[in-house]
C-alpha cells in the first residue's frame, strides 16, 4: 500500500471500521458543529463580517491523508528544532487550497503604534493579516458564546478587549489534521496574505511569555515560493548564522514546525522579493496555542487591529475594501 493512500486512521494505527450508519454521520455532524456555531454549509459567528464557506468536498478529502511527504528533522544547529515536510499538503490540491482561502477569507491590513522611549511610531503592516481562535483558559459554547474553560459559566464582560471569534472549518480541518499528525496542541490561526514581493515580515521571533515555554509553531506556505530566512539571537561567540542566516525556499504545500528552544533563541523572516515569484501572491497560515488571555489580546490586535476589511476581487485580481 503506498503512503498517499494511507488515510490518517491506518497512519495512527486504528483498526478500520465499517461505514457509519447515516444517523452516526447526523451525530458527528452536530459535534463539529458546536464550536463556533457551524452550519452544514458555512461557518458563521456574529464576530464574522460575512460567512465562510466550508471546504470543497474534494479538497477535504485529499488533506484527509498523511502529510504528502515525511517530515526532515532539522536540528544540526545549537537550540534549533524544525520538522520541514516539502510538501505537506498534496500537490494536486495545493493551488486550488491557495485560491480558495484568498477568495474566501476576510482579511485586515493592520496600523498600530509603538513607543520607545518619548517617540511614538506607527507602523503599517507590509502585508494583509487574519486571525482566529481563543486562548486555554476559556472556549466557545454551542451558541458561540465565550465561556470559561474550568468551570463553563459564561466570562465576565470586560474580560476580553477585543472581539475573539471561532476557528472556522475550512481552518479547522487543517488544525486538527496538524495535530494528529504532530502530536502538538494548537488554538489559534493565523493568517498572512502577501499579495506580492513587497510585502514582508521582519526578523522576530514568536517567543512570547503567553505561548509557555518551548512553543511549537505549525507555518504552511501556499502560492507563491518565498525565502523563509533564520538566524541565531546575538551571542557571545557570534553564530554564523547571525551574518549568514539560514535559508529554506518554501514551495506550495509546505510546513515548517518550529518547535523545543527555537523560538528563544532564533529569529526568522520572509523578506522581501524582487525577482522570481515577486509579482505573485502567498498565504502563510501559522497555528501556535495561546496559554493566557494576553494571547488573545496580542492576536487580535496585531492581526485585525480597528482597520476596514478586505476581500479578494476575482476581477480586478487584488484585495478591496469590503463594502458589506
Amino acid at each position: 500500500m503506498s503512503k498517499r493512500n494511507r488515510t490518517l486512521d491506518s497512519f495512527f494505527g486504528a483498526p478500520a471500521t465499517k461505514k457509519p450508519k447515516p444517523e452516526e454521520v447526523k451525530a458527528t455532524e452536530d459535534d463539529e458543529q458546536k464550536a463556533g456555531h457551524v452550519s452544514n454549509e458555512v461557518s458563521n459567528h456574529s464576530t464574522y463580517p460575512f460567512p465562510l464557506p466550508q471546504l470543497p468536498p474534494g479538497i477535504r478529502e485529499t488533506l484527509n491523508f498523511i502529510p504528502a511527504s515525511d517530515g526532515q528533522t532539522i536540528n544540526d544547529q545549537p537550540d534549533l528544532d524544525l520538522l520541514y515536510f516539502q510538501p505537506y499538503i498534496p500537490k494536486e490540491i495545493v493551488r486550488e487550497l491557495y485560491e480558495f482561502f484568498r477568495r474566501e477569507l476576510f482579511f485586515y491590513r493592520v496600523k498600530y503604534t509603538i513607543k520607545r522611549g518619548p517617540t511614538e511610531t506607527q507602523i503599517n503592516t507590509p502585508r494583509y493579516t487574519t486571525v482566529f481562535g481563543l486562548d486555554e483558559t476559556a472556549r466557545f459554547d454551542e451558541n458561540g458564546e465565550i465561556i470559561d474553560a474550568a468551570n463553563g459559566r459564561p466570562v465576565p464582560k470586560g474580560t476580553y478587549k477585543c472581539r475573539p471569534r471561532p476557528i472556522p472549518q475550512c481552518l479547522q480541518v487543517l488544525r486538527e489534521l496538524t495535530q494528529n499528525a504532530t502530536g502538538c496542541t494548537f488554538n489559534f490561526a493565523l493568517v498572512n496574505y502577501y499579495s506580492s514581493g513587497n510585502d514582508s515580515i521582519s526578523y522576530h521571533s514568536d517567543d512570547e511569555r503567553f505561548l509557555g515555554v518551548d512553543p511549537a509553531i505549525a507555518s504552511f506556505s501556499l502560492g507563491a515560493k518565498r525565502d523563509f530566512l533564520l538566524k541565531h539571537k546575538p551571542t557571545a561567540g557570534k553564530h554564523e548564522s547571525e551574518s549568514k542566516p539560514l535559508k529554506f525556499p518554501l514551495a506550495p504545500g509546505d510546513m515548517v514546525l518550529m518547535r523545543g528552544k527555537t523560538q528563544s533563541n532564533w529569529l526568522h523572516s520572509i523578506p522581501k522579493r524582487k525577482s522570481g515569484d515577486a509579482d505573485k501572491g502567498r498565504i502563510n497560515i501559522t497555528l501556535r496555542r495561546a496559554m493566557v488571555k494576553e494571547g488573545t489580546e496580542n492576536y487580535y490586535r496585531y492581526n485585525v487591529g480597528e482597520g476596514e476589511v478586505y476581500q479578494w476581487h476575482p476581477e480586478k485580481r487584488e484585495m478591496i475594501p469590503w463594502k458589506g
